[in-house]
């Protein structure tokens, strides 16, 4: 069955600039940026210094609590750790390393091509030790979250993609679908769910085609296909379309018996275990209005982005922004200077035409983003409560329950930077409970 999430929006979608073209392997960049923090927590400490050769696989950074490791994604020599730019916009420590084009494969992993016979923590250990994080963009660790200590009844797997744009979880499912399936018959094992459910959303066809084929002869797992709608592929809100439960503020999946991995986590799981290999690339969509060739590319983690997108064809004269992620989540980018890391599903370049910002910014307490906010915030006054720093007010009004999904802004008429503030607000907050 079924089941409606509250508010949400319907933005055009756009997946058609970068979905129909066949996925594309570039040649391997000169040289890669590996920054030491592609997860939640804190970042990684190098293991490897100016002047080491590494091998591709190679863990390269590795750190304790929330952190996972790092790993090399080419063979060749270390030419710089220094901070770098993050796709955040911070300075982040990072390894520089020189490709000498030869792959040379770090084989400290070992494969298990029958997983059956490992414990769970045999399989937690593995995958923490290949760097997994969630590869929807949360990169919280996958090694944590799969250990859960909680009765589990319902794993999904999440397809929905529904910030429009992106293709990358689309373009996984046609290529490699077997090994989404393996890798969450993987985390079954560990987390012994009763019901198995991959959830996608309406519009990719083609890989709901490929998905019925493939589930057609797999009698655990199924396949819902859901009306597309904005943030659906947000856990709190899948959980309520795939189960009808709703999760209270503050509580995770696992207090209503539900665990949710992007598909990309699943097929990372996959290869970590039944191949030996870390995450050391992934699927980016490179799209948008202001790049000439979109399209879906494997990358190495750490590829600099201007590279990837001269891989797309370069920006066109009109480029507007260029983003980190999609239209409603994403971020900015002050410059190119940045690199792919494990949460980067793509890199959107918007044009000119695409520029919704009003040069008079006011709001007219028209109310529509009350009724499209998936969490029942109040974005109108959460808003001017930010402006003004009200600490009690914000508290009040819950705003670190914003899952920032931009919905409210989508739907604002006075195009008021909604999230932004609601960004500051949340780390006004924070730091007052320091």
């Amino acid at each position: 069955m079924k089941h409606l999430f509250y508010g949400g929006v319907h933005p055009a979608d756009k997946k058609e600039l970068s979905s129909g073209v066949a996925l594309q392997r570039l040649e391997k960049p000169k040289q890669v940026i590996i920054p030491m923090s592609q997860h939640i927590g804190s970042p990684c400490k190098a293991l490897v210094a100016v002047g080491d050769m590494v091998k591709k696989g190679q863990k390269i950074g590795e750190g304790e609590g929330l952190c996972v490791p790092v790993h090399a994604s080419v063979s060749g020599k270390v030419i710089a750790v220094e901070p770098r730019r993050h796709p955040n916009g911070s300075q982040v420590l990072s390894v520089v390393i020189e490709n000498d084009f030869k792959d040379t494969l770090d084989e400290s992993m070992t494969a298990y091509a029958d997983y059956s016979a490992l414990s769970n923590d045999e399989i937690i250990a593995i995958i923490r030790e290949a760097g997994i994080v969630g590869m929807g963009g949360a990169t919280f660790a996958t090694s944590i979250k799969a250990a859960v200590n909680a009765k589990i009844d319902t794993l999904i797997a999440n397809a929905c993609e529904c910030e429009p744009y992106i293709t990358a979880d689309d373009m996984l499912l046609r290529t490699n679908p077997e090994q989404v399936i393996e890798g969450m018959k993987i985390i079954a094992q560990v987390v012994k769910p009763e019901r198995m459910v991959l959830a996608i959303e309406d519009n990719k066809k083609e890989a709901i085609a490929v998905m019925k084929k493939l589930l057609a002869t797999e009698d655990k797992i199924e396949l819902c296909v859901f009306p597309t709608r904005y943030p659906q592929g947000a856990e709190r809100q899948l959980v309520q379309s795939v189960t009808g439960r709703e999760i209270i503020p503050g509580q995770l999946p696992s207090s209503v018996g539900c665990v949710v991995f992007n598909v990309a986590t699943y097929e990372a799981t996959y290869r970590a275990v039944c191949l030996g290999k870390p995450i050391t690339g992934r699927i980016v969509t490179v799209t948008g209005e202001a790049v000439r060739n979109p399209g879906n590319f494997m990358v190495p983690i750490g590829m600099p982005v201007a590279e990837l997108i001269e891989a797309a064809g370069g920006l066109t004269e009109d480029v507007w922004k260029v983003i980190n992620g999609g239209p409603m989540m994403g971020l900015a980018q002050p410059d190119l200077d940045t690199c792919v890391i494990k949460g980067t599903n793509s890199v959107l370049c918007l044009s000119n035409a695409q520029n919704g910002e009003a040069s008079d910014q006011i709001c007219i307490r028209c109310g529509k983003c009350l009724g499209v906010c998936p969490t029942r915030l109040q974005p109108l006054y959460m808003y001017a409560y930010a402006k003004k720093n009200d600490l009690e007010g914000l508290k009040r009004l819950r705003v670190t329950d914003c899952i920032e999904c931009g919905s409210c802004a989508y739907e604002c008429p006075g195009k008021l930077p909604l999230v932004e503030q609601f960004r500051l607000g949340k780390k006004l907050v924070r730091e007052a409970m320091k």
